[in-house]
């Protein structure tokens, strides 16, 4: 009978700083008996921060993953920009699907499905009104799609039954294109059944749609994704993550300026809990649930979302320090959906 590795058994062996030998054999026994087939940055990030009694592990291969949640923050694609002959603004995007093994935590493999080769997949921007033509190839030994929120003709919604982007076969491929509309924070995922395992492997990703006159601007703009990673397919999550890889912020503080604006646009794609959470601490933010408007809805230090719902958070901070943000359902944090922004002087 194989050993079954529960989110618990991470609470007793790693919880509190890197793992021990002990805790690092029981995660190795996971991978065998589990694994089937820019805005412009502050300073560069700083070293692993010590744990000093929060939970958490020390860093993977980011290399080997070939992504740095670091960098996700910051990477917003814009796509190839031309001009149609109507004088609309395209913007041209090539996505491929691929199966792909990430170190989540040390000592421990997950077998993804991902876009690009990174989880999430590129964030795209575009400005509302803009033609969006994104070439999605499948790389992958499985059939999967790309549906986006927002508006589009039936035919582009990803969605098996919707034609032939509704479906694309290993090795295959299609061209998604449409207006992006309406403005605000939106997502996009596979949508093939079994709908929960395609987006917990990993095949998810932000859309973001500018008002035509842009935001008021800030300082600062940052993309965090809230997911989670079942390593056993138990449809039970053992890992949370912002943009990927649990306690990544935790291990590598964000780094803000005293008095600098900061906008994060959060999405929640969190598959097996129904609700996640985002709190700050010692401060508040202004919310824009899905971001269609330019009205905050409220001023808060805590908001929660359902899969799929979203909002963008605005705050800045009075004084320098270590500051906190995590999911306000304590497990989340302790397994992974942590992290620290340092504000300096």
């Amino acid at each position: 009978m194989k050993n079954k590795f529960t989110r618990r058994d991470f609470l007793k062996i790693g919880g509190a700083g890197l793992l021990t030998a002990a805790g690092t054999a029981a995660l190795s026994s996971v991978n065998t008996n589990h694994n089937p087939g820019r805005n412009n940055h502050l300073i560069q990030t700083p070293a692993p921060m010590d744990h000093d009694g929060l939970p958490g592990t020390g860093d993977v291969d980011y290399e080997r993953n070939g992504f740095n949640p670091s960098d996700i923050l910051y990477d917003f694609d814009y796509g190839k920009v031309s001009t149609l002959p109507n004088g609309q603004t395209l913007r041209e995007y090539e996505i491929v699907a691929v199966n792909k093994t990430f170190e989540i935590v040390p000592g421990i493999d997950f077998p993804a499905w991902s876009y690009n080769g990174r989880i999430p997949g590129p964030t795209i921007r575009a400005t509302e009104g803009d033609r969006i033509r994104i070439r999605f190839i499948n790389g992958s030994d499985h059939p999967h799609s790309m549906h986006f929120h927002g508006f589009h003709p039936a035919t582009m919604d990803g969605v098996p039954g919707t034609g032939p982007g509704g479906m694309v076969n290993p090795a295959g491929e299609f061209y998604y294109e449409f207006d992006a509309e309406p403005f605000g924070l939106h997502l996009y995922h596979c949508h093939i059944f079994p709908l929960a395992r395609h987006i917990a492997k990993g095949l998810y990703g932000t859309f973001i749609v500018d008002p035509k006159g842009g935001r008021p601007p800030v300082d600062r703009e940052m993309v965090m994704v809230m997911s989670g990673f079942d390593i056993d397919f138990d449809d039970t999550n053992d890992f949370y993550a912002v943009n990927g890889i649990p306690f990544h912020y935790q291990n590598h503080p964000i780094q803000i300026k005293v008095g600098e604006t900061v906008r994060i646009y959060l999405v929640n794609i969190l598959e097996f809990d129904l609700l996640n959470s985002f709190h700050l601490h010692a401060n508040f933010f202004h919310y824009y649930p899905t971001g269609t408007s330019l009205t905050p809805a409220e001023f808060t230090d805590t908001i929660i979302q359902g899969q799929a719902q979203r909002g963008i958070l605005e705050f800045s901070y009075k004084y320098p320090g270590m500051y906190m943000f995590h999911a306000h359902v304590t497990e989340f944090a302790e397994l992974g959906w942590n992290g620290m922004f340092e504000v300096l002087l």
